[in-house]
């Protein structure tokens, strides 16, 4: 990670298709996709133009040739360029934040009904990511006024 001189990170940061690149790496993803892919489609080309019967045919195997680079091109920027995310995990999340996101989550999608309603599956699952007690105890704030609890 680039540091300043007062030792905060100089990522340029963007958002794309709802994740978060960085501006350089992206540029750099870009380049190396487009190489590989097409250095992939028109190898393939040359040597199946003189392989294959037909040139249509060729193409179209070219083609294949430049997905496979792609495909290859994601493998060698995911290994050059790693993540940018740290996911802390803890205790420490003010249950406040919770509640609000949860009454987003309502706001979006109606209620959210209730956890007794959810199949077998669910609720274990959600036993093990240990946000089960945080659904089942979910009550709208309209709710919490007129039954007199805080």
């Amino acid at each position: 990670m680039k540091t300043d001189s007062a030792g905060r990170a100089r990522w340029r940061l963007v958002e794309i298709w709802g994740d978060t690149a960085d501006l350089g790496h992206l540029a750099w993803s870009i380049a190396v996709g487009l190489v590989v892919s097409l250095a992939g489609f028109l190898v393939a080309n040359r040597v199946l133009a003189s392989t294959v019967g037909t040139p249509e045919l060729a193409r179209a195997y070219a083609m294949l040739a430049g997905l496979g680079g792609c495909v290859l091109s994601g493998l060698i920027c995911a290994w050059l360029f790693t993540p940018k995310r740290e996911v802390i995990e803890g205790t420490g999340a003010d249950p406040r934040w919770r509640e609000e996101v949860l009454a987003e989550l309502a706001g979006e999608h109606g209620d959210l009904g209730s956890v007794a309603d959810l199949p077998p599956a669910v609720v274990r699952e959600m036993k093990e990511l240990e946000i089960h007690d945080l659904f089942a105890s979910y009550r709208p704030r309209a709710a919490r006024q007129e039954g007199g609890a805080p």
